[in-house]
This record gives C-alpha cells, structure tokens and sequence, in this order.
C-alpha cells in the first residue's frame, strides 16, 4: 500500500457560515492530482491540465466509497492523469472502482473514459451523453439512461439525474443523499465565476430553468460541487442563476 502523504489541513473559506470553519484533508497524488477528503465517504479529486487559451486549470470529480467499493464521477481530462488517480484511489483508499459516471461529453468529464473501459469498470452515462460521444467518435460508455438512474454502492444508493441542458445539453447532477452533497458539475459555477464559462455547446435559455429545477429539488444539499473550482453550499447554485442573467 503506498502511504498516504497529507500534505496539509486546509481551511476554505466560503461566504456560507457553514464552511467558513472547516478544515479539509489534502493528499497530493502527483503534481498534477490532488484528493480532497470533504465527507466521511467522499473525496473530491482535482486533476490539472495546461489548454494553450487559459493556462492551467483544475477540473472536479467525485470519489464515493462504501464497503470497499468506490464510485468515480467524472475523470482526468487524460488517459495518463485518470491512470494516475486509478492507481491511488485503488492503493491508498484500498478500495475497488465498480462504477463510472460522467456528467457530460466534454473531455474534462470522460477524458479517462477508455481507461476505465479496459480496466472493467463499468461505466453508465445520459443516453444524450451516448449519442454525442458517438458522433464524435469518442469512447462509450456500457449503458444508457434516460432522465434518472438509481445505482446501489453496497447498502447506499446514488441518484443521477437529467433535470435539463444547462452548460452543455447533455448535463447531468449526481446526488448523494448519505452525504448530502450534490455534484452539480460544469452547470454550477464557484462563486468567484463572473460568467458562465464556455457555453458554446449548451442552452443559455434553457440554463436559468435547469438551475431552477436543481436547487428546488435538491434544496436540502450541504456541499455543492462545481466542473471547477471551490465547492460550497447551496449559494453556488443561487450565484449560477444570478449569472444567467448577465449571459
């Protein structure tokens, strides 16, 4: 087992009370990955890209154990990157990844996807996910869902669902009501965003509504996890929708 290398307690402060005390565990996996302990059962995983237009930047995904199980949510935008975190979640969380959920096409989501597809793991996605992959010729994911998918990570559930097109048309938010956290992905912006990001394949009129949609139905998340950047509470999503008005 490799050892776990902490490198620090890290205290995130967010304009929410709620996070403004709290203090998250760290791991550097190379220098390009960190992992971010912000549940009992939860792990953020931060992996970092250089794109020629904007330099360096971190993209989010979602680590959920239970039982020896791991769920992943998102990869690495790289083979190599998604490789990487693989190999650590496997040796130093001594956990199994059974399951793989992408919340869009974009490479920031299913950048690792055919890793993933050759190491066994199964992988499930939004059937508009499918089809836009598809014509893209970009790795599959095994199997399609239409709306809402409900998995089970030993005695936990996992509820994926299409609430709307938003940052892209395909999007799609992962709850997890054991943790209260909701990974919204690239359609919640951080609340340092003055802009909505890249939305050349999305619905800037359909935005405003998914976000509507998201925050009535799952009002009662504690963290909130943006496609990139800080996480937070429910004033990330209140933020993406005050954005959508200056679009």
């Amino acid at each position: 087992m490799k050892k776990l290398i902490v490198i620090f307690l890290l205290s995130l402060c967010f304009t929410a009370n709620t996070f403004s005390q709290n203090r998250y565990q760290i791991y550097n996996v190379n220098k390009d990955i960190e992992v971010i302990k912000i549940m009992n059962n939860t792990y953020l995983h931060v992996s970092y890209t250089s794109m020629p237009q904007h330099g360096r930047i971190g993209s989010n995904g979602i680590i959920y154990i239970n039982n020896g199980q791991a769920a992943l949510f998102d990869t690495p935008m790289n083979k190599n990157l998604t490789k990487g975190l693989v190999n650590w979640i496997q040796d130093s969380l001594q956990v199994k990844i059974v399951l793989f959920v992408p919340n869009h096409w974009h490479e920031d989501c299913i950048g690792g996807l055919a890793y993933l597809n050759s190491s066994g793991i199964d992988s499930y996605a939004n059937e508009m996910t499918i089809q836009f992959a598809k014509s893209k010729n970009l790795p599959l994911p095994h199997y399609g869902f239409k709306d809402t998918l409900t998995l089970h990570l030993g005695d936990k559930k996992i509820f994926c669902e299409y609430l709307g097109a938003a940052h892209t048309l395909d999007n799609i938010v992962v709850w997890l009501p054991s943790e209260k956290v909701l990974f919204a992905g690239c359609m919640v912006k951080e609340l340092k965003s003055s802009n909505l990001g890249n939305t050349v394949d999305g619905d800037l009129k359909a935005y405003p509504e998914t976000i509507k949609q998201v925050l009535e139905k799952f009002h009662n998340a504690d963290i909130v996890i943006p496609g990139h950047g800080l996480f937070g509470g429910l004033e990330l999503l209140k933020h993406t929708l005050d954005l959508c008005s200056f679009k």
